[in-house]
């Protein structure tokens, strides 16, 4: 990271309290849906092959179009306060530069959108040969990753959704965990790639194929925020990346060879 704290000596206690912190928010957050996806892997090998599985996002959450939207926004809001809370704990941190500096949200925006539509256009091909190959071999479940139905409402909260997706995971894992590990002296490649591993495992629930794929963006984004320190582009790039997904979601079916 180019802009991360100075590094120190930390005392046992503050290192107690950031370990702590990582963990609570994990668990609050990401860390809790690797353990669902974990468990939902192990649910469906042991009901019959991956590749009949179906793994469905966006789901309705209600037979009435108007309950269910107040239901989609409310998730998309009540996940994003995780987010919050791991803003609130690092700006306690004895740094003095500012926050958006230390996470690489300020400067140029433009910039920042042309980085991130590149990472999305190498990614996002590589997702859908990841996928294919997935459902050929029969190690990927088929992804639907649209189920709201036709309503005024579909695309902007699937757009919401996207947002919240990319804002969701990139600030909890590199804007919160790869600095408080930074601080905690790992290295840049245990940082790395203990997060790649750990992005992979709460897509587990969609198959082992989606699991390498997340594991190979993963250290592309990792490597991407520790040489540039820059966040920005990777939650442009992650929403680019759920919002074709979502709002395209026939693209799949055309890499579906199994």
């Amino acid at each position: 990271m180019t802009d991360g704290p100075v590094a120190r000596v930390l005392l046992p206690a503050e290192r107690r309290r950031l370990w702590f912190e990582v963990g609570l928010v994990a668990a609050l957050s990401l860390g809790q849906s690797a353990v669902y996806a974990i468990v939902r892997l192990a649910d469906i090998v042991s009901r019959g092959p991956i590749d009949q599985a179906q793994a469905k996002l966006n789901t309705s959450q209600s037979p009435r179009p108007g309950f269910d939207l107040v239901y989609q926004l409310l998730g998309i809001g009540f996940a994003l306060v995780p987010v919050l809370l791991a803003l609130y704990l690092l700006t306690r941190d004895d740094d003095p530069t500012p926050l958006s500096r230390r996470l690489g949200v300020a400067g140029d925006k433009w910039r920042d959108l042309g980085s991130g539509t590149g990472m999305f256009l190498i990614i996002g091909a590589g997702t859908l040969l990841v996928y294919a190959g997935g459902r050929a071999t029969g190690i990927t479940a088929e992804v639907q990753p649209a189920n709201l139905g036709d309503h005024w409402w579909t695309i902007p909260v699937l757009l919401l959704a996207a947002a919240k997706n990319g804002i969701l995971e990139e600030v909890l894992i590199f804007g919160f965990g790869a600095t408080r590990l930074y601080r905690l002296g790992c290295g840049p490649w245990t940082i790395i790639v203990s997060l790649a591993l750990f992005r992979a495992s709460y897509h587990l629930y969609q198959g082992i194929g989606p699991f390498l794929g997340n594991v190979a963006m993963g250290i592309i984004f990792g490597w991407w925020f520790m040489r540039r320190g820059r966040l920005m582009p990777l939650v442009w790039a992650h929403f680019l990346i759920d919002a074709v997904g979502f709002l395209a979601p026939g693209i799949l079916d055309l890499v579906d060879f199994a």
